[in-house]
């Protein structure tokens, strides 16, 4: 179930509230450069989810693959770190975001009680992470500091080329987020427009977009869509925001991309 929340992420109030009503044994967040929405948690917030863990005994998975890709503004705390979520949170983190995409190698960091379970889980899940990434990894690790400053560097301009080009990509009427960091910028079409009617016609312009709908947990808004900037070129992102207005203002008309009633 989803926890109600707004453009600085979960209320920890509808928090609370969903915690004491439907008693769920954890609460996953990916607290900073969320996806699909790139939203961070402002640190006064994490504070308090903090503390509805510790009044209502929950536990909390604070997922974290994108923290470390960080372009504007102060690294925020994690939640782990804030009191009451001590030893109760199990914090995650990825080198897939920062390291070798196709390495799919991760950690987790959490109470010591718990760790022999997870220990089992993951034994249950794959027997074992293969030896060899690990020890690449590890390797990898004593540089890693200066590869994830130059990879920031990377997408910071990458990023800004997206926001850049966006107004006259998207039509009059949309809005979309500037996130201080992570790979995703969320936007919003006029309500008229379906993201996921639309795609095919965009797709034939050769570009693409994440339509938003398969995000929501509960009632989707079908007017919203994800794009990725990380992994092309200032340049590129130019030629794809240009197909992308092609696309957006061709063929399938707002009314009929509409969702169809009922």
């Amino acid at each position: 179930m989803a926890v109600p929340g707004d453009a600085d992420g979960v209320d920890p109030r509808a928090l609370e509230e969903l915690v004491v009503r439907e008693r769920p044994k954890l609460f996953y967040t990916v607290p900073t450069f969320q996806n699909p929405t790139g939203r961070t948690l402002p640190a006064e917030r994490r504070a308090a989810v903090a503390q509805v863990a510790a009044r209502c005994g929950v536990w909390i998975v604070e997922d974290d693959p994108y923290g470390e890709l960080r372009y504007d503004g102060e690294r925020v705390p994690w939640i782990a770190s804030c009191p009451g979520a001590e030893d109760r949170t199990v914090l995650l983190g990825s080198f897939s975001k920062v390291m070798a995409p196709g390495l799919r190698l991760g950690w987790l960091r959490a109470p010591a009680a718990l760790r022999r379970a997870c220990a089992v889980a993951k034994q249950a899940a794959d027997l074992h992470t293969p030896t060899v990434n690990q020890l690449a990894a590890a390797r990898y690790l004593t540089g890693l500091d200066t590869h994830v400053a130059r990879v920031r560097d990377v997408y910071r301009e990458r990023r800004d080329a997206m926001l850049a080009g966006l107004a006259d990509a998207l039509p009059d009427g949309s809005t979309w987020n500037r996130p201080e960091g992570g790979m995703f910028v969320w936007a919003r079409l006029p309500e008229s427009y379906d993201t996921t009617a639309l795609l095919p016609e965009v797709v034939r312009h050769d570009v693409a977009y994440v339509p938003g709908a398969p995000f929501y947990a509960g009632e989707p808004d079908r007017s919203t869509l994800r794009l990725c900037f990380v992994t092309q070129t200032p340049e590129e992102i130019g030629e794809g925001l240009r197909r992308l207005g092609d696309g957006l203002g061709t063929g399938v008309s707002p009314t009929r991309s509409a969702r169809p009633a009922g």
